[in-house]
């Protein structure tokens, strides 16, 4: 129960800070995208106001007017100076920003941080002038150079990211505490049911202590219901006390038989052994069928008579002959369970490697060949439904080192995509795996006598969720799985080759060691 309450705890912390997260975020998006706008509204003002006072002011050489201007401007946070330069590219007046925040005087070092903005000033029809209309000249007068600051958009940024974070772990601190309470006032009754429970299971005694039943939570009906089972429990005993002897008898009898049955059934499993050896691999779906059928049947007739006896031993109404009758049932169903259990056991091991390197990534050497036969052998009972022939030819012995798993999901994808498409509507069909090895790489073509591919579908045949069968069962998803773990698990390439109705070709080169996937 602890850890579940953990568990609880802990999904309840990342559900609302993910939340928490999600909301500040687009929140901090907002505020970043207001502050930027206000900023390049504050650079583009600037720039006008300069470009409207600034040239009568150089026209006229008015220094400390120039001066004046830029110390108005520069009352604005955002600026950290201002350069005014004349035509011959002198300077005619700079202010700028101590390191206190105060605007002084002085020349702007190169390394002067800030997003500098340049102005040319022009003095005439587009400037400040005393030109008549249609004789009008323009002159340049120099430049005016402006370095904005960021500091007070990322102080923002930083204050309200701070203040996020405290706020969010607040909340999270609350909101565990309020879960831990919430939690305490349910499992702490759990426990003691729980404790109970155990007691009650563990005494020798008929006589159990019963829970208090005080209080008006939804678990003094759980705690009442528990007593009453108790009491149930104990007037059934009593009951049935004197005929303890009899049903000891009969268990002893139904022990024997079922020690007899169980004797011959061990026969029978090594018997039913030798003779599915030879027709394992074409009828391994319906043999593992048949023995789990049974078995859930068994467990399903099991459980209902379990209830029905639960029902009646909570009712106080369980006789003899029902305890009897459940015994023997109960016998015969773990006998069918046993026996059909063991047998799919044995059914499923004559499977187990390539099953195994399926369902997992372990990376190991094997020789290719045999590994390929392995997975057209597990094949079997699907190529021999469709009348289909497949043939390996490998001219020597390659040992690649990798995931077979890997390798099995390609060849099974390809062939069922072959028996799908290829040989869909046809009596029968071949399929030829060829394996030829070229210095450190491998080629691998694995070639079908099918329909082949329309021109207009080669080029999609890869691409995820694409198939021609759509409403028929096809999920478009088993070429390009292939694809995927050629190129990426293999670090190799796959290609098609297909004439209509000249069948299909898909050619993979790869190298015969695997790169090293990354540990996730």
């Amino acid at each position: 129960m602890k850890s579940i309450r953990v568990r609880l705890v802990i999904l309840f912390i990342v559900v609302t800070t993910t939340t928490l997260a999600t909301i500040e975020m687009y929140g901090q998006y907002q505020l970043s995208h207001r502050l930027e706008q206000r900023f390049s509204q504050l650079m583009n003002v600037t720039i006008k106001r300069l470009e409207m006072g600034m040239p009568d002011l150089v026209w006229n050489v008015d220094k400390e007017g120039i001066l004046r201007n830029l110390v108005v401007e520069m009352l604005q946070d955002e600026i950290n100076a201002i350069q005014v330069f004349d035509t011959k590219d002198r300077l005619l007046a700079a202010a700028l920003r101590d390191p206190q925040g105060h605007v002084i005087q002085g020349q702007i070092s190169d390394d002067f941080n800030g997003i500098r903005l340049e102005m040319k000033m022009y003095h005439g029809d587009l400037g400040v002038g005393n030109t008549q209309a249609g004789t009008a000249a323009r002159y340049y007068l120099g430049r005016a150079v402006v370095y904005f600051s960021r500091k007070n958009i990322d102080r923002e940024l930083r204050v309200h990211t701070l203040r996020w974070m405290t706020e969010a772990l607040v909340v999270d601190l609350v909101l565990v505490l309020a879960m831990a309470l919430s939690l305490q006032m349910v499992f702490v009754p759990l426990q003691r049911l729980r404790d109970a429970l155990f007691g009650l299971a563990d005494s020798g005694d008929e006589v159990v202590q019963e829970l208090p039943e005080a209080g008006h939570t939804e678990f003094v009906d759980v705690i009442r219901g528990f007593n009453l089972t108790q009491r149930k429990v104990r007037q059934v005993m009593q009951r049935h006390a004197q005929a303890m002897q009899e049903a000891h008898a009969s268990a002893e009898r139904a022990k024997q038989a079922f020690a007899e049955l169980q004797s011959a059934q061990q026969s029978l499993v090594q018997a039913e052994k030798l003779a599915s050896l030879g027709s394992l691999v074409a009828g391994v779906a319906h043999e593992i069928n048949t023995p789990v059928g049974i078995t859930l049947t068994s467990a399903s007739v099991l459980l209902d008579a379990s209830d029905d006896l639960q029902v009646k031993l909570t009712q106080g109404s369980l006789r003899k002959s029902e305890i009897t009758a459940y015994v023997t049932l109960a016998c015969k169903s773990a006998r069918l369970i046993l026996s059909n259990s063991e047998r799919a056991a044995n059914l499923i091991q004559s499977f187990k490697h390539v099953a195994s390197d399926r369902t997992s990534e372990h990376r190991r050497s094997y020789d290719l060949q045999q590994y390929l036969e392995e997975i057209i052998s597990s094949l079997r009972p699907r190529l021999k439904q469709s009348k289909t022939l497949v043939k390996i030819e490998c001219s020597q012995v390659i040992e690649l080192d990798g995931y077979p798993g890997a390798m099995a999901q390609i060849i099974t994808n390809l062939t069922m995509n072959a028996l799908v498409h290829a040989f869909k509507g046809r009596e029968e069909g071949r399929i030829q795996i060829t394996v030829e090895q070229k210095a450190d790489r491998v080629e691998m073509r694995f070639c079908d006598n099918g329909c082949g591919i329309v021109p207009e579908h080669i080029g999609k045949i890869f691409e995820p969720f694409f198939t021609t069968m759509n409403g028929q069962g096809g999920t478009g998803l088993g070429l390009n799985i292939a694809y995927n773990i050629m190129t990426q698990q293999f670090g190799g390439t796959i290609l098609v080759q297909s004439e209509l109705g000249q069948g299909s070709c898909f050619v993979m080169d790869f190298p015969r060691k695997s790169p090293i996937l990354p540990q996730i």
